[in-house]
């Protein structure tokens, strides 16, 4: 717990925790819209993995977005191999707390996922989401396309201009290429579809992202 008696950070290669070689054991089927949350994924479809803050909101928003066929949560964007919730809260294992989505490009344009993602949370706090402290609460988008990277980062720029006209901050959302998805145990797999009154810190800016702008030259942003 000393780690967040300062303002997180993310920890030096000394700080590392070990990890492992053993990947988490899941049921791999999501509980919610019956589809497989491990690969192979249907073809045609795309992936991202977005921070939101705790994980087990931003799943629930994410799988109710038409044309996504499937969500996980895990762990990204950081050093430790496999680690546990645990590990990840501790700060020193560099990882963010993320939902992995796998959507429909023909039916849903990465412009409008992302609309999803900016508004659904508030992406100028740094290192936390409202009373959540710590390296594994950043916003993040993790594409897995050169497509996507371009579109996130143009709508980054649009969604910051707005933000700024409204009062806001300047954005500190990271938008890098995705490494290794590291799922997260069983229990938290939709964990909101198992704990209907269970804790939920999701909360945005109230600012609308402005879609629609081009971002995309096709609905999948290829």
């Amino acid at each position: 717990m000393g780690f967040f008696s300062r303002e997180p950070r993310m920890p030096s290669p000394q700080e590392l925790l070990p990890g492992r070689d053993t990947a988490m054991t899941i049921s791999g089927t999501h509980m919610v819209k019956g589809t497989s949350m491990t690969a192979p994924f249907p073809a045609g479809t795309e992936a991202v993995q977005f921070g939101m803050g705790c994980f087990w909101g931003a799943e629930r928003k994410l799988w109710q977005v038409p044309g996504v066929v499937t969500t996980a949560v895990g762990y990204s964007a950081g050093s430790t191999p496999n680690p546990l919730y645990e590990e990840v809260c501790s700060g020193l294992t560099g990882h963010n707390e993320t939902v992995l989505v796998i959507y429909e490009p023909t039916t849903l344009s990465f412009d409008t996922l992302l609309a999803v993602f900016w508004e659904g949370h508030n992406p100028t706090q740094g290192m936390r989401q409202g009373n959540d402290r710590g390296t594994q609460y950043r916003s993040g988008v993790y594409t897995t396309t050169d497509a996507q990277l371009d579109v996130a980062h143009a709508s980054l720029q649009a969604y910051e201009s707005k933000l700024l006209e409204a009062g806001h901050g300047h954005i500190t959302t990271e938008v890098l290429r995705a490494t290794t998805f590291y799922y997260a145990e069983e229990y938290h797999q939709q964990y909101l579809h198992k704990n209907p009154n269970g804790y939920c810190g999701l909360g945005g800016t109230g600012v609308s992202c402005p879609i629609g702008l081009g971002f995309s030259s096709s609905p999948g942003g290829e």
